[in-house]
């Protein structure tokens, strides 16, 4: 199934440059060829049930990757223009500080402000600064708490899920109509990890991944259980993370609408709900509880409201370019007042750390060819 599977997923990535696509979606073409090939299943129905249950789980993963509720939501003709990074995944020591940090290791330490979130960014305007007479700034970053930071240039790195909850007051004068629609049609969904930490591993030696499938689900079915009874059953399962100093420690990932419902969940109930899903996938009903819980709430945290962004069925990458676009439009008298990074303005890299970086290099080489020019420019003569 894993194989059937992933040569569906390598086939939805050829439509990226025909014309039309005879369905929307990823997840409706991938279940169009599911059935196709369930037609020809000679199996008994116990084994036909089990083999789509196992589809649901990876359609459930795939999920996860793309950050989505539903593949029904992600777009099918431009999905192929997501590249996949060569390598292996990094994992910072110390947690993503540690990239940031770096970052800043080059910079004076006076240069950083925290703690000030931005309430609306104020541009093609005339601003001044007591500590810089006769001079103006046309852009003015008004904070939630009244202060204020003109500027000659601001770079917008905010997550797409907060653009699209705060579109019609984060920006003075609002975005252009066809930069605000791209925000509205760029889908951004949640996916969150839960870590749940045991005093002793209940999983072999060598076990790096535990699956979960649950039987009685096909993904050509579409029935809504109601979230409070069957959240979890869209958890993809655990990976199981390097033990160290006697801790051990299994990291689930779960996404979509049950993803978002976790988050109102308290601690307890989560735990209670994942230790009674690891009795059964287990078989022991007196498997003890994890000793802790820890998770992610991306769709809850007001500066995120969500994870990252995917395209979504009605948008293409010309979307993600759109939103890369700095502000004012090119031709206009003022130079780059307002510019935009972020996972969700790379085309090919959208959804990723490198991706995310990568878009602040590009909008750091905009400024400073901007300014190089201006420095190589002859001066008047007095």
């Amino acid at each position: 199934m894993a194989s059937l599977f992933y040569s569906l997923i390598d086939q939805t990535r050829e439509f990226l440059h025909v014309t039309e696509t005879l369905v929307p979606s990823v997840g409706e073409y991938l279940k169009k060829e599911i059935s196709n090939h369930v037609a020809g299943w000679t199996e008994d129905e116990e084994t036909k049930k089990l083999k789509l249950a196992i589809l649901k789980t990876f359609f459930n993963v795939e999920c996860c990757v793309s950050g989505t509720h539903s593949m029904d939501l992600v777009a099918l003709a431009p999905f192929g223009e997501y590249t996949v990074l060569p390598g292996l995944d990094c994992t910072f020591s110390g947690g993503y500080q540690g990239l940031t940090d770096r970052i800043m290791s080059s910079l004076p330490e006076d240069v950083m402000v925290f703690n000030k979130p931005v309430k609306t960014i104020h541009w093609t305007g005339s601003f001044q600064e007591a500590a810089f007479p006769g001079e103006t700034f046309p852009v003015l970053v008004e904070c939630e708490d009244g202060s204020c930071f003109p500027a000659h240039h601001v770079i917008v790195t905010v997550p797409l899920g907060f653009l699209k909850e705060h579109l019609d007051t984060f920006f003075d004068p609002p975005l252009p109509a066809e930069k605000a629609e791209a925000i509205r049609k760029i889908g951004f969904g949640t996916n969150n990890k839960i870590f749940l930490e045991f005093e002793e591993p209940f999983w072999e030696p060598d076990c790096e991944l535990i699956q979960v499938v649950w039987e009685d689900t096909s993904p050509l079915e579409d029935v809504a259980p109601a979230l409070q009874d069957a959240w979890f059953k869209k958890l993809i399962g655990f990976l199981v993370l390097p033990s160290f100093s006697s801790v051990h420690v299994l990291c689930g990932f779960i996404a979509g609408l049950e993803s978002e419902f976790m988050e109102t969940l308290s601690d307890e109930e989560v735990l209670r709900s994942l230790t009674q899903v690891l009795r059964r996938i287990t078989g022991n009903p007196r498997l003890p509880a994890p000793r802790s819980v820890l998770r992610t709430r991306w769709h809850s945290a007001p500066y995120t409201r969500g994870s990252y962004s995917y395209v979504a069925v009605g948008s293409t990458g010309d979307d993600l370019d759109l939103l890369a676009q700095p502000l004012p439009a090119e031709g206009a008298s003022a130079q780059l007042q307002v510019l935009f990074a972020g996972e969700a303005t790379h085309r090919t890299f959208y959804s990723t750390t490198h991706g995310a970086l990568l878009s602040g290099w590009r909008e750091a080489d905009r400024l400073i060819n901007l300014w190089d020019l201006q420095v190589q420019q002859p001066q008047p003569r007095l």
